[in-house]
C-alpha cells in the first residue's frame, strides 16, 4: 500500500485491531485510526484467539465482519476499487456490499486457499458444514470478483476448477523491501551469534514450528547427520510444536534452537548461515504453488535454499539459487545437504547472490504495485 501511495494512489487499509504473531493473535498497542506513510489505516475491533487452528479464530472473523458492516465508510475516500484479502473468506460479502454501494471494482486477493487448506492440512471433511459454507463463499467470490489476484503462481488452475470457467488469476506474490535487511537495523541479534560453531557449515531455518511447516523431515535429517562433524543446524522460531521438538531433539549435539527475534534481526541471523531450509507437507494444494515470507527473506539474505517441496516450483528454480528435494524424503534431504557441504564458501555465495539479484529485479514492492494497478483496472477479458 505504501508503494501504491508512491504512485499517486490514495490508499486506505481497513484491518483488524489484533495482529497475527507466531501462532496467536495479539492486540495492537495503538488501535486508533491514523495516517501512516501516506496510507490511511482504519482498525476494526475484533476478539483475540489463542491458536491459528481454533474456533476462536472463526469467532474473530465473525466479529470483524459485523463491525466492518457497521463501519462508517462515508468518512473514507470514495473508492475506485476495493481489495478483499483473505485469510477470512467471509470478507467477500462485505466486499460485494461495498462494490454495489460505490459502483467500484472488486479485486479478490487469495493468500490462503480456503476451504481447501482446512481439508488437506487441517483434516476437515468436505461435508463439514463450516467447510461447505466456505466453499460456497469461495465460489461466489471467484465468480463475482472483477479481478482475482493471488500469491500462488498456479492459482488459475484452482479458480477454473471451482468456477467451471476460463477465468484466470493474476499472480502478485510476496514482495521485498530491501531496507528490512539493512545491517543498521540488525544490532539486536548479537545474543545468538555465538551459540553455534561458526567453523562448520551452518544450516538454518527461520519461521513457525507448527503442523503446516512440516519440520519433522528436517529434524529427522538432523538426527541422521549427528556423526558428521562438519555440519551444524540452527532453528529460530516459535510455534505450537516447538516444545515437543525441543523435548525430542534438543539434546542433539549438532542442533541449536534459538528463540524468535524481532523481524529486523532476522537478517542478522541469516547472515550467519551458509544454507537455509524450508519445507511443506504433502498436501496437494501445493500444486498451485507457494509464496512464502521465509523464502523472500532467504533470497534477500543471499543464501542458497534447500526446499523439501513437491509442489508447483517458482522463484528458487527461476533464480537458480537453490534446489528442491521431494517432500518428506529424509534421505534425499540428507544427500542434498551433504552435496552443499562439499562446496566452497565462494560457490555457496555465488548461488545465494543469484537469488538476491533475481529477487530485487522481480519482487520489489514498487514493481508489484504497478502490477496490481494494471490488474485492478484492466477490462475483464472473460466478461464476468
Amino acid at each position: 500500500m505504501r508503494a501504491l501511495a508512491g504512485h499517486g494512489v490514495r490508499a486506505v487499509i481497513v484491518t483488524s485491531s489484533t495482529a497475527y504473531v507466531g501462532d496467536e493473535s495479539v492486540s495492537i498497542e495503538d488501535p486508533e485510526s491514523r495516517e501512516q506513510n501516506g496510507v490511511a489505516v482504519y482498525r476494526v475491533r475484533t476478539t483475540r484467539y489463542s491458536h491459528a487452528k481454533s474456533f476462536q479464530r472463526i469467532v474473530s472473523w465473525l466479529v470483524f465482519e459485523l463491525n466492518l458492516w457497521r463501519l462508517d465508510t462515508d468518512r473514507m475516500p470514495r473508492p475506485d476499487a476495493v481489495i478483499v484479502s483473505c485469510p477470512s473468506p467471509l470478507t467477500i460479502l462485505n466486499g460485494l456490499r461495498i462494490r454495489r454501494r460505490y459502483r467500484c471494482r472488486l479485486i479478490y486477493e487469495i493468500r490462503d486457499i480456503w476451504p481447501l487448506s482446512l481439508i488437506e492440512e487441517g483434516g476437515f471433511s468436505s461435508r463439514n458444514p463450516l467447510v461447505a459454507g466456505l466453499a460456497i463463499l469461495e465460489k461466489i467470490g471467484y465468480r463475482r470478483a472483477d479481478v482475482i489476484i493471488g500469491l500462488m503462481p498456479n492459482l488459475s488452475e484452482h479458480v477454473q476448477a471451482v468456477t467451471g470457467s476460463t477465468k484466470t488469476a493474476v499472480c502478485i506474490p510476496m514482495g521485498v523491501d530491501a531496507g528490512l535487511n539493512d545491517p543498521e537495523n540488525e544490532s539486536s541479534a548479537e545474543e545468538f551469534v555465538e551459540q553455534w560453531p561458526m567453523s562448520k557449515l551452518v544450516v538454518g531455518y527461520v519461521g513457525s514450528l507448527g503442523i503446516a511447516n512440516a519440520m519433522e523431515t528436517f529434524f529427522q535429517c538432523v538426527s541422521g547427520l549427528q556423526t558428521n562433524d562438519r555440519i551444524h543446524f540452527v532453528v529460530m522460531g516459535d510455534g505450537q510444536l516447538r516444545t515437543d521438538y525441543v523435548k525430542r531433539f534438543g539434546s542433539l549435539s549438532n542442533l541449536t534452537f534459538v528463540p524468535r527475534v524481532e523481524r529486523m534481526s532476522v537478517g542478522r541471523f541469516l547472515a550467519q548461515c551458509d544454507i537455509v531450509y524450508f519445507g511443506t507437507s504433502r498436501a496437494s494444494l501445493w500444486r498451485f504453488g507457494m509464496s512464502l515470507n521465509k523464502v523472500v527473506d532467504y533470497m534477500l539474505a543471499a543464501k542458497p535454499i534447500v526446499g523439501s517441496y513437491s509442489g508447483f516450483p517458482s522463484m528458487i528454480n527461476e533464480a537458480d539459487c537453490g534446489s528442491f528435494v521431494p517432500c518428506e524424503d529424509v534421505p534425499a534431504l540428507r544427500q542434498e545437504i551433504l552435496r552443499y557441504s562439499e562446496m566452497s564458501k565462494t560457490q555457496l555465495a555465488e548461488i545465494g547472490e543469484r537469488g538476491r539479484y533475481w529477487l530485487l529485479r522481480n519482487r520489489s514492492f514498487d514493481q508489484l504495485a504497478k502490477k496490481l494497478l494494471a490488474a485492478a483496472f484492466q477490462q475483464d477479458k472473460n466478461g464476468d
